[in-house]
C-alpha cells in the first residue's frame, strides 16, 4: 500500500513512512507485479519529474501533501527517455541525483521528503542532433549502436513481417509464439545459472589491463564489463566466462565511455576489440609464469625470446606486455 513501491527486502531504500513502521516492528506488506516502462517526456517539467505539492488536496482538505513525480513511479521499473540529449539540463540534473543515490529527495514549498527511486535507465538519441552530457552519458552502462545497413534479402523480410503484423496482428503473435517462449526459458534459465557463473583472475585482470590502455575514466566501466560477460555467459548456458563473453561485453561496455577526463573520443570497436584480446593473451602468460608446472621454464624462454625477435603478437612484446602506461596508449593512438 506504499504510494512509493517499496520493497521490504531493501531496508536501505525505504521511504520515511515505510521506514518508520519498519523501526515500529509492523510488518511490511508486499506483492509481486510486473516491471513497468516509464516514460519520461522531454516536454515534462521539474515538478512533473521530482515530486510537488499536492495543490488540490490542499484545497480541498487543508493538509500539506506530497504528489509523486515520474522518478516516483520509475521505482523498480524501467525509466524509457526517447531523445535523452535533448533533454534540458535542470531536468538532467534531477536525473542524475536519482540515477547516483537511488534516492529521491524533495526540500521545496514546505515539504521535506526523501523516497527511493531505484530504476532501469534506458535512452535512444540520434547523435547528429547533439551530444550527450558526459555526467549522463556514464550512468548508461551498455550502449548499442544502431545500423541501418540492410541486406536486400533482409529489407524484404522487414518489409514482409510489417505487413503480415499489421494485416493479422494477433495471427503474427500466434506464429513467432514458439521463439518467443523459447527466448523466455532460455531467460529463466540464464536467471538461475547466474549466481554459480565464475569471472576467474584471468578474466579480471585482463578487463583491467584492457580498461587502463584505453584510458577509459573511472572503474565504472570495469564493473559494467565483468557483470555483462557474466551475464552473458549464463545466456549461453555456461557456469564460466570466456573470450566471446568478453569481446561482446566489452564492446558495449566501453563503446560509449569518455577517456582521458573527455579529452579523448570514445574507442572504435578495432580498439576495443585488440585492447581486451592482447590483454587476456598477456593475463594467462601472467597466470602462466605463476604457475611452476604449468610450463617448463626453458621453453617460456624461448618463445620469449622469439616474440621478441619478432615483434611478437603485441608488437614491442617487452614494453606492452607489462602493460605500461606509455607505450600501451601510444600504440592504441597510432592505431
Amino acid at each position: 500500500d506504499c504510494q512509493f513501491g517499496c520493497n521490504p527486502n531493501t531496508p536501505d531504500l525505504l521511504c520515511d513512512d515505510c521506514s518508520t513502521r519498519a523501526l515500529n516492528g509492523k510488518k511490511l506488506e508486499s506483492s509481486t507485479r510486473k516491471m513497468r516502462v516509464v516514460n519520461l517526456p522531454l516536454s515534462t517539467t521539474e515538478d512533473r519529474l521530482i515530486g510537488a505539492l499536492d495543490i488540490e488536496r490542499v484545497l480541498q482538505e487543508g493538509i500539506r501533501a506530497f504528489k509523486p513525480g515520474i522518478l516516483a513511479e520509475a521505482h523498480q521499473n524501467v525509466l524509457y527517455v526517447d531523445e535523452v540529449n535533448l533533454l534540458p539540463d535542470h531536468l538532467v540534473d534531477d536525473l542524475l541525483d536519482a540515477a547516483a543515490t537511488k534516492i529521491n529527495t524533495i526540500e521545496r514549498e514546505g515539504i521535506s521528503i526523501s523516497h527511493p527511486s531505484n530504476f532501469i535507465l534506458i535512452g535512444t538519441m540520434n547523435p547528429e542532433e547533439g551530444e550527450l552530457r558526459p555526467q549522463l552519458l556514464d550512468r548508461f552502462a551498455l550502449h548499442i549502436a544502431v545500423g541501418s545497413n540492410h541486406s536486400i534479402e533482409e529489407r524484404m523480410e522487414l518489409v514482409r513481417r510489417n505487413l503480415e503484423f499489421e494485416r493479422a496482428p494477433d495471427k503474427f503473435r500466434e506464429d513467432w509464439s514458439d521463439e518467443q517462449l523459447d527466448l523466455e526459458k532460455k531467460i529463466l534459465n540464464a536467471k538461475e545459472l547466474l549466481e554459480s557463473v565464475e569471472l576467474d583472475d584471468i578474466n579480471l585482470r585482463a578487463i583491467a589491463m584492457a580498461c587502463d590502455a584505453l584510458e577509459v575514466d573511472g572503474v565504472r566501466p570495469d564493473i559494467v564489463i565483468s557483470k555483462t560477460a557474466i551475464t552473458h555467459a549464463a545466456f549461453q548456458g555456461r557456469s564460466y566466462v570466456d573470450l566471446e563473453d568478453m569481446k561482446i561485453a566489452s564492446q558495449l561496455a566501453l563503446s560509449h565511455r569518455t577517456r582521458r577526463g573527455g579529452l579523448l573520443e570514445p574507442p572504435s570497436p578495432d580498439d576495443i576489440d585488440r585492447a581486451i584480446t592482447r590483454a587476456i593473451e598477456v593475463s594467462k602468460k601472467k597466470d602462466r609464469r605463476k604457475s611452476p608446472t604449468a610450463v617448463p621454464q626453458e621453453d617460456t624462454d624461448s618463445s620469449e625470446k622469439e616474440e621478441r625477435r619478432s615483434g611478437g603478437r603485441f608488437g614491442r612484446q617487452s614494453t606492452f606486455a607489462q602493460f605500461g602506461r606509455q607505450e600501451g596508449k601510444k600504440k592504441l593512438r597510432e592505431k
